[in-house]
């Protein structure tokens, strides 16, 4: 008999990426790094949403756990650590193009950012393509 994983019990696909990255931090950390090109602690620290230090430890560290994000020295400053979004963490590269669209139909708020769903809609091949080669769209 197979242990139950508490984050995967139903085998659905949806719980799966939901236990990976379905929290309030987890995709916008993802976002930061796929379409900002933010790679340290301190640029996701000081990004727009204003997460806590706890918060983003802990979230970087279960995306490193779960095969989204490694963790590397920075090779200029030896206490620093550099992040990046391992090919598993690239290929959420529709998700976010698809997340953009969505937002962009049902977000009627007057300070809704549009530039990068402006991006996706120009050419959503070239969004996700970038994105998954590491480049910032």
């Amino acid at each position: 008999m197979k242990a139950k994983n508490a984050n995967y019990n139903s085998g659905c696909p949806i719980a799966y990426a939901l236990g990976i990255f379905g929290d309030q931090w987890s995709l916008l950390i993802v976002r930061d790094m796929a379409v900002k090109g933010v790679h340290t602690y301190s640029e996701l620290l000081n990004g727009w949403e204003g997460i806590s230090t706890n918060i983003l430890a802990q979230r970087l560290k279960h995306l490193e756990e779960t095969g989204i994000v490694t963790k590397e020295r920075d090779p200029e400053n030896w206490r620093s650590f550099v992040y990046e979004l391992t090919q598993k963490g690239r290929d959420l590269a529709p998700v976010i193009a698809e997340i953009v669209l969505w937002s962009g139909k049902y977000n009627t708020a007057d300070h809704a950012m549009t530039g990068t769903l402006d991006k996706v809609r120009m050419d959503r091949k070239q969004f996700e393509d970038s994105i998954r080669k590491g480049d910032v769209p």
